[in-house]
């Protein structure tokens, strides 16, 4: 019986281990995400209902003629879902590795550039 639960007692303690030893995935509070945020003359802004719109003042765009989105945030992944005039519909994925209330940085998936952009106050 001794044998039994000293065995028992280092399955649970090497599980335990194992367990601790896995790596944390990244979460980032949704709520900073939201507001106006810039990077150059292209901007991005994230809505409490999950849309958005980004616009490049450099192709002379405003905010008001900006091209809507949708977005998520699970976890470390920022999907943006682009709506186009035409009604199609074009998904972009970004890994966030920095969220504060004043910065964000994210590495687009596809291309692996990282970029970072500044909270800009209204």
């Amino acid at each position: 019986m001794k044998r039994i639960f000293k065995s028992l007692l280092v399955l649970v303690t090497v599980a335990l281990t194992m367990i601790a030893c896995m790596p944390e995935e990244d979460m980032f509070d949704e709520t900073l995400l939201l507001g106006k945020w810039k990077t150059g003359t292209l901007y991005y802004r994230y809505d409490d209902d999950y849309t958005g719109a980004t616009w490049n003042t450099a192709d002379d765009v405003t905010e008001a003629e900006a091209q809507p989105f949708e977005w998520t945030l699970v976890e470390a992944e920022l999907t943006q879902i682009h709506i186009m005039e035409m009604g199609g519909r074009v998904p972009k994925v970004y890994t966030v590795t920095e969220l504060t209330p004043t910065t964000l940085k994210y590495r687009d998936d596809l291309t692996n550039k990282l970029e970072v952009f500044t909270k800009v106050e209204e």
